[in-house]
């Protein structure tokens, strides 16, 4: 055979290879293996978590016990009951806002009563979630101390610890050392990439949708047996083929309002970070937490045309990654366009955004052991404007399964 025949075929060959190699290592879906979920997701039963590991594969649920020093979530003594009779490892978080070292431990102590007094068994995990303004006010060795502080406080209790954050604040705002911390980071498309190997957990979507389940969940892939570890797991995924389809569909579904969209009441997200310009066709509410400016155009060098304050709401309808921050576009009274930031791109938010999931309208299902008062808070509104929304008063009796506008 001619030498450069043979040569062009071996080439030919490889590059098919190479091809099959990168075909096959692209379609590699990111797994829902651990679930977090709060107050935000409202009453979940046992048939849900049940749904969830037999037609998803989830093994675990992270549940939020408490926040800052004072905070208990309602739900979590139903969460860890009910996952613990679906038969799934168990876990908690904390929302940290400690600022000191004397804090960190008043907190932790705070977390650890909190967390027996709800039922969550020795062994599990709980996890301090540090992403909060104060300490984004903090260096990176404050936030190191602090954080060092809780863990060990924590452990008095019987519980493992570790740290949740955001891919941009791990070894930037506080050290997170490799096979430890559970990061978060919301790529385009996951699939092919583990973006955080050497950690415990990648969080990889705040978006995740479950069959019989209300609403979008933060879904993480585990890295490791520490989140699933000194606890029995008494049941596995009964249906192997639906869980390889869905892990597909949800790695497929990572599209444009699938970027981290909502600061739910058990932290705030952690926006998509890209060094390019993206626009999506949003709508949803924003409510801020802080005094923000409103912009003639998606980017601070624009004219400042208002301003908004915590307490207001702004209903968009586009959202706008760029550079450093992520805007939302909105109709102003005169006709024009203003600019609002709803967050810093790769870290904080500034305020709560609720995207719409019918129509015009954000939508709720109630569940059990709802009311006015629970669905009004977690959805930032008032009792009466909420009533007002549905054509109702507060005093007016709400069931399981009816649906209620809230914006």
């Amino acid at each position: 055979m001619n030498k450069n025949k043979l040569k062009a075929l071996i080439l030919m060959v490889g590059a098919i290879f190479m091809t099959f190699l990168v075909v096959n290592v692209t379609s590699q879906a990111a797994r829902m293996d651990m679930v977090d979920v709060s107050n935000n997701n409202g009453y979940m039963s046992t048939a849900e978590y049940v749904s969830m590991r037999n037609e998803f594969g989830v093994k675990a649920v992270t549940v939020k016990i408490s926040e800052g020093g004072t905070y208990k979530d309602p739900y979590a003594a139903s969460n860890i009951a009910n996952v613990q009779a679906a038969g799934m490892y168990i876990n908690g978080y904390h929302f940290a806002r400690y600022a000191t070292k004397a804090q960190a431990i008043a907190e932790a102590d705070f977390a650890g009563r909190t967390a027996k007094a709800a039922g969550l068994p020795i062994g599990a995990v709980l996890a301090t979630d540090v992403e909060s303004q104060e300490a984004n006010n903090q260096s990176k060795a404050t936030n190191d101390r602090n954080n060092a502080a809780f863990m060990q406080e924590i452990q008095k209790f019987g519980y493992r610890a570790d740290i949740y954050t955001s891919g941009s604040w791990a070894n930037n705002k506080m050290t997170v050392k490799g096979k430890t911390g559970w990061i978060a980071a919301y790529p385009y498309s996951p699939a092919g990439k583990n973006w955080y190997s050497s950690n415990h957990a990648w969080q990889w979507s705040s978006t995740a949708k479950f069959r019989i389940s209300y609403g979008g969940f933060d879904v993480s892939q585990l890295n490791s047996n520490y989140y699933t570890a000194d606890q029995k797991s008494k049941v596995k995924p009964t249906n192997k083929a639906a869980v390889k389809q869905q892990n597909k569909t949800a790695n497929k579904g990572k599209n444009a309002t699938n970027v981290k969209a909502t600061n739910k009441t058990k932290r705030g997200p952690h926006l998509k970070n890209t060094a390019a310009t993206q626009t999506y066709a949003q709508q949803g509410i924003f409510y801020p937490n802080t005094t923000l400016n409103v912009r003639s155009g998606a980017g601070t060098a624009y004219r400042k045309v208002a301003t908004y304050y915590p307490g207001e709401s702004v209903q968009y309808n586009q959202v706008i990654i760029k550079s450093d921050y992520v805007w939302a576009r909105y109709l102003r009274s005169n006709g024009y366009y203003g600019y609002i930031a709803l967050g810093v791109n790769g870290g904080e938010s500034y305020g709560k955004r609720i995207v719409s999931q019918v129509g015009n309208h954000t939508y709720y299902t109630v569940k059990s052991g709802d009311s006015w008062w629970t669905i009004a808070q977690r959805n930032g509104l008032s009792m009466t404007t909420l009533a007002s929304h549905n054509g109702k008063t507060i005093y007016t009796t709400i069931y399981p399964g009816q649906r209620l506008v809230v914006w």
